[in-house]
């Protein structure tokens, strides 16, 4: 079965422990969630269907060997955990980034999950899967965007519960572009002395007037 497949894009990797990175991107159509201050609403509905096979070759003409599937929702697709497979035969080093509310016990464990913790202000906090914290791995992370004091406060209050479920040592804390400013973030980690990394979207101060493609 193909895929339906928004873009794909050679760039700088903005997110993550691998934000600075080149990176080739695959952005999967289709989301279940519609959080408030989502950036990519592009892709909840527009993209073109293509075969495993035909991805991966565009992927392949690009010199680099550090992919990401994100979207969107890239776990809608049935048939991403194959997409991830052939990707890793490959040789690639595979990222997927899921927004943490659907099951992701059916990716392969080599694939380094990049799973979001939905706070209070996205509105979709009631859909966090919360169980997805027991299939993590010690070389996933776990990433929390912030928009307010609360959802600080909510996220910082799950530290305790993610460190107990899961070996992931790596936890994002991302302040929303023109919501929450990183220098009061910055200064809330510290206060707390919190074992988070301040993860600001790379790609948005290198290029913030694009809104696809990067």
């Amino acid at each position: 079965m193909p895929l339906t497949v928004n873009e794909i894009f050679y760039s700088i990797q903005g997110e993550s422990s691998y934000a600075g990175l080149p990176c080739v991107f695959i952005r999967l159509t289709g989301c279940n969630l519609r959080c408030r201050y989502c950036d990519t609403r592009y892709a909840y509905t527009e993209g073109i269907s293509m075969e495993l096979g035909d991805v991966i070759t565009a992927v392949t003409s690009f010199p680099c060997r550090l992919v990401e599937i994100t979207g969107g929702e890239p776990l809608l697709q049935k048939e991403t955990p194959e997409l991830v497979y052939q990707l890793l035969e490959q040789r690639f080093r595979v990222l997927l980034e899921t927004n943490g509310s659907l099951d992701c016990r059916a990716i392969d464990p080599r694939c380094i999950k990049i799973m979001d913790i939905k706070c209070p202000s996205s509105g979709e906090s009631e859909h966090n899967r919360l169980e997805n914290l027991y299939c993590l791995s010690a070389h996933d992370e776990i990433k929390c965007v912030l928009a307010t004091r609360k959802d600080y406060e909510f996220a910082r209050a799950l530290i305790p519960r993610i460190r107990t479920a899961t070996p992931c040592s790596s936890i994002l804390f991302s302040p929303v572009r023109g919501l929450l400013d990183p220098a009061l973030l910055a200064a809330w980690i510290l206060d707390d002395g919190l074992p988070v990394r301040l993860n600001l979207q790379l790609h948005k101060i290198i290029w913030p007037d694009r809104t696809r493609g990067v």
